[in-house]
């Protein structure tokens, strides 16, 4: 631990991309970057290059998140203007989505059980969606819920100005918030082995402890993580946008497994479990990458040019085909690899 707090100190004084760094003394915790911390942010992308392949949907509104159901065979993306999800076909996606106005912009889209769960952080909410009726129903979560995902019977959601994780029940009440050494929560991710939080402002990743309702060890997450999936190995994987990689953290114990070096400012990301592929966007370059994750390292699998500013990307796993959103209104772009 002590080798993370050199390599800490000597990326605050040398490197422009660590934001926030302070010309006083270096961090006193040893899983930060910076005494005064930035959360990493996707970087802005170039003026278009290259055509994107596969079909570009027109889409003039800025996508906050996008998600995929392969049972129901839906495509769902929210929008920041006006608030609201758009359902689509995954099969028929020239037909006329379905439209579920929100009260405020998602933040995040995650599926379970043939429903979408909604994190709705400006107005202290989460909606849950019946994918099959597109009936919405809302849940009152203090804070700003920012993130979700199903664990178990419940489901966890990362609450980001508590510095906790909620625990909403089967009837979609809150019945615990678990607090405990974050600066902020960002994402949540339920493995097999247990559930993980990402804290981008303490720049960690964190057991989470969901029976004992306590926040348990945490390792540095590289320079500036933002965004991370779980694989079918029980793995967090995890973009260092700062950083330029791709981690691997196993939960059981908690150790990083892989740090592979992803030029071009990875950020979004999607996962295969079918191919094994993780999906991730290069907002720096307006490119998607798949690296295939079984292995010791990952190996570049695909690589192809995207619509601008990739903040979102989701995978079928059915067809393997990859949805890729663009956060300024350059359209949805849908590939078969």
């Amino acid at each position: 631990m002590r080798s993370l707090v050199a390599a800490a100190l000597v990326v605050c004084a040398g490197s422009a991309l660590v934001a926030g760094c302070s010309s006083d003394t270096g961090p006193t915790d040893e899983l930060m970057v910076s005494s005064n911390p930035v959360a990493a942010t996707a970087a802005r992308s170039p003026e278009q290059s290259a055509t994107p392949p596969g079909a570009v949907l027109p889409l003039d509104a800025p996508v906050t998140a996008v998600a995929v159901d392969a049972g129901s065979r839906t495509l769902a993306l929210a929008v920041a203007t006006p608030p609201s999800i758009r359902l689509l076909d995954l099969d028929r996606l020239d037909t006329e989505p379905r439209t579920v106005p929100l009260d405020g912009p998602a933040s995040a889209l995650s599926v379970a059980d043939g429903a979408l769960v909604a994190a709705l952080g400006e107005r202290g909410s989460v909606v849950r969606v019946d994918l099959a009726s597109a009936r919405a129903t809302p849940s009152p979560v203090d804070g700003a819920p920012v993130d979700s995902v199903a664990f178990g019977a419940d489901t966890l959601v990362a609450v980001r100005d508590q510095k906790g994780v909620a625990v909403l029940g089967g009837d979609n009440a809150v019945r615990k918030v678990i607090t405990g050494g974050l600066l902020s929560a960002d994402q949540v991710y339920g493995t097999g082995r247990g559930a993980v939080v990402l804290d981008r402002l303490r720049n960690a990743v964190f057991q989470v402890d969901v029976g004992g309702g306590t926040i348990g060890e945490g390792l540095r997450a590289g320079q500036g993580s933002t965004n991370g999936v779980v694989d079918r190995h029980d793995r967090v994987l995890v973009t260092d946008t700062r950083g330029g990689a791709l981690l691997a953290f196993s939960v059981e114990p908690m150790l990083m497994r892989q740090r592979f070096p992803v030029p071009g400012a990875p950020y979004g990301i999607a996962y295969d479990p079918q191919r094994d592929l993780a999906w991730v966007t290069l907002t720096e370059r307006n490119e998607v990458v798949a690296f295939a994750v079984a292995g010791g390292e990952p190996v570049e699998r695909h690589r192809f040019p995207t619509v601008t500013q990739p903040d979102s990307v989701a995978v079928d796993p059915a067809t393997g085909r990859v949805v890729v959103a663009s956060a300024t209104g350059a359209g949805v772009q849908v590939i078969t690899p």
